[in-house]
């Protein structure tokens, strides 16, 4: 290389060679690649296992890519809904108003023309409503739907309106020709529906067919017609596996019911229960029999769903609900026999279920349902305090069906009936008779049925026997204590302590050894408080010796059992 030094002179120097960098250095930028590449390769791990792709730079461009069919899925959506509301929501309620109108003007006396123009002319009006519907029914297949429908409803008030003396009659509604044209109608609307294979046409079929059967007020049309109905309509919602119908015609056909039982409600008379044949109950009971029979039909491998206890439930609750409010209304006399029936239909269709279907929920309701028919016939048959005896027999009765059952929750909900039994008596009983001693004994019972069948019940626990003895360890010294002279109390709680040991001798129990225990202390707290202050001389003296006999000789057994159990365990 040639440079000028200092004094300007032109000078040559060797080339100058780079010289190596430390090898410290190398090592350095080596090591650095080498944790990029191991957490790259980590992080390619991590999105695999997470299914994540691998991710790029962001910018703003592939930002606003990525949110651009969000943002177009959201658009789709609300154009979506606002389609929905104004071709389909407005379409049927247009037809609905335009329905009810049509009605209301069919309900307008027309003084001056013929008795049977406005269905005359409302029948010619049902005719082009059908013909529409047909022209529509492939351009405008749902609104063609609406209009079907409402054509089907206008020809039913049509027909009515023939029965009806709004100006002239034409035809009596409780003669055959008017009841013959109302079911012909109600039986063309059902055709229809069916054809179309439509829920909402099959909706308002039923309930033409409901009304039909609430107007006319005929024993015969409803004892027929009602489980007619019903039948058809179990038939079809379950084919058609149309849940809402199946539970909408079962609130219908109750309600129908009602209405039809309260036949003034039609006729400008006072309010009252009209119908007070005795068949009529009956038809509530073989009505809940169908409308349980669709689910109870189902195939035994198909698994219980929360739908059949909604429908048992809707079944229990209206059914019994509606044949409990006209038999204490219209059967004064015929409530005992009424609801005994009852139980046996509804513990039947409890049977069924489990038999069929090992179903849980539906038996549970079905079963309990029965259990309060059974609770109103013994309430209605027995006075007190006689009562509360039938329905402590009810409850060993309700154990040994839970057991068959395997039902946890019969055994539970039986259990607070037990107590609300129990206190009810407390409370009402003027004097104690000895029945409490019965509700002890049926809590020993239940007890032991538990304790007999716990694995067919699934019971992981000694919480439902337990409750049951201890209700027991309540109820029978509450018993005696009103039974005998309070100074002859404490020996007779002594006396029970006593046989709660040899029930425990007998069964090789340690429950009722602590029964014994619990009882026997009860019995020394008694009569350490009560003999030294009200008992006379005499029964002071026998107490307090009977008492340390007894707990002498407890002591002493249960040393001797104790050694025993040693011995034998070395």
């Amino acid at each position: 290389m040639i440079f000028r030094d200092a004094t300007g002179a032109l000078r040559v120097a060797s080339r100058v060679v780079p010289q190596p960098m430390p090898a410290r250095e190398f090592q350095g930028d080596s090591d650095t690649a080498e944790r990029l590449a191991r957490l790259e390769a980590r992080l390619a791990r991590i999105e695999a296992q997470l299914g994540v792709a691998a991710t790029e730079p962001v910018t703003a461009n592939a930002a606003a890519d990525r949110a651009a069919p969000a943002l177009a899925a959201n658009d789709t959506r609300s154009a979506d809904l606002e389609l929905e509301v104004g071709q389909h929501w407005f379409a049927m309620a247009g037809v609905i108003v335009l329905t009810l109108g049509a009605a209301f003007l069919l309900s307008l006396p027309f003084a001056g023309l013929p008795a049977g123009a406005p269905s005359l002319a409302a029948y010619a009006v049902v005719g082009g409503l059908f013909a529409l519907a047909h022209a529509w029914r492939r351009t405008f297949e749902l609104v063609a739907s609406y209009v079907r429908g409402a054509a089907m409803a206008l020809m039913f008030f049509a027909t009515l309106r023939l029965c009806f003396p709004l100006s002239h009659r034409v035809l009596e509604i409780d003669a055959w020709p008017a009841r013959g044209l109302l079911i012909a109608v109600v039986a063309a609307n059902l055709r229809i529906a069916l054809r179309r294979r439509s829920p909402w046409l099959a909706a308002i079929a039923f309930a033409t067919g409901g009304l039909a059967i609430a107007v006319t007020g005929a024993h015969w049309l409803a004892f027929g017609g009602l489980v007619a109905l019903a039948s058809v309509a179990v038939y079809v919602s379950e084919r058609e596996n149309w849940r809402g119908l199946s539970l909408g015609a079962m609130a219908g056909g109750y309600l129908a019911y009602l209405a039809w039982a309260l036949g003034p409600l039609f006729r400008g008379q006072a309010l009252h229960f009209e119908i007070s044949a005795a068949v009529a109950p009956a038809m509530l009971l073989a009505c809940a029999i169908v409308f349980a029979a669709g689910r109870w039909w189902q195939p035994r491998e198909e698994a219980e769903t929360a739908w059949d206890s909604v429908h048992a439930l809707a079944n229990c609750t209206l059914g019994y609900g509606v044949f409990f409010v006209h038999t204490l209304a219209a059967f004064p006399d015929g409530i005992a026999p009424a609801h005994t029936a009852a139980f046996a239909v509804f513990l039947g269709l409890a049977a069924a279920f489990w038999l069929r279907r090992q179903s849980r929920g539906p038996t549970f309701l079905y079963a309990m349902t029965g259990y309060a028919a059974l609770s109103v016939a013994i309430l209605k048959a027995s006075a007190l305090p006689e009562v509360f005896v039938w329905l402590s027999v009810q409850s060993v009765v309700v154990v040994a069906t839970a057991v068959w059952f395997r039902s946890r929750f019969i055994v539970v909900a039986n259990f607070l009936i037990y107590l609300a039994i129990v206190i009810g008596y407390m409370i009402l009983a003027e004097r104690e008779t000895g029945i409490s001693v019965g509700f002890g004994i049926v809590a020993l019972v239940s007890a032991r049925i538990l304790h007999w069948q716990q694995d067919r019940l699934e019971l992981k626990t000694d919480l439902m026997r337990n409750a049951y003895l201890f209700a027991a360890f309540i109820v029978f010294p509450y018993a005696l204590y009103h039974l005998v002279p309070v100074r002859f109390a404490g020996l007779a709680w002594i006396a029970l302590a006593l046989g709660y040991y040899a029930l425990s001798a007998i069964g090789r129990n340690r429950k009722y050894r602590w029964m014994g225990h619990a009882t026997l202390l009860l019995a020394t707290l008694f009569i350490i408080a009560a003999g030294t202050r009200q008992f006379e001389p005499a029964y002071r003296v026998l107490s307090f010796l009977v008492l340390g006999t007894v707990l002498l000789v407890v002591s002493l057994v249960f040393t001797r059992v104790r050694k025993r159990t040693a011995a034998r365990n070395t």
